[in-house]
């Protein structure tokens, strides 16, 4: 029958065992290739993915302890053609070079603005990001994209209370 939890907003069950790693079951058996794999050792952010809603290396994860909670990947941030705000801000900051470590980071920046709210500081978010790396860019446009993205999630939600 498989592991069952929710994956980007839909039931699945993974027909993997209990002892997979996440992001295996994510890539291999479930398609979700947007989640990388960059170093096997949780120590570069590639894989992240939200667990009910909260950011989490994905390599350091077994399926078993996702059963019956929340995944969300990169995949499955958009509405459609509409971007997530992270997703845009990320987009228009140029926050990205080779593209590879740009999945974990936007994950990361979601938990970030979820965290501090959409006037968080770039010393707070260069912190933050301490556990993602980056090998191509300077961190620069990573970091004005989150502070961006997280002031369009947070005027998103205000204007959902509205």
């Amino acid at each position: 029958m498989g592991t069952q939890f929710t994956l980007n907003g839909q039931p699945v069950a993974a027909d993997a065992p209990p002892t997979a790693l996440l992001v295996n079951v994510l890539r291999d058996t479930l398609g979700q290739t947007g989640t990388h794999i960059g170093c096997d050792t949780s120590q570069c952010g590639a894989c992240n993915v939200l667990l009910d809603d909260v950011p989490v290396k994905s390599c350091t994860l077994l399926l078993a302890q996702v059963a019956n909670r929340s995944v969300t990947t990169i995949e499955g941030l958009a509405e459609g053609d509409r971007l997530h705000p992270m997703q845009e801000a990320f987009r228009q900051e140029h926050g990205l070079q080779c593209g590879f470590c740009t999945p974990g980071m936007v994950m990361a920046g979601i938990g970030i603005a979820n965290r501090h709210g959409g006037e968080v500081d770039e010393e707070t978010v260069a912190h933050e990001l301490e556990g993602n790396l980056c090998r191509c860019t300077g961190y620069v446009n990573i970091v004005k994209a989150i502070r961006a993205g997280a002031a369009a999630m947070d005027g998103a939600a205000r204007e959902a209370a509205e």
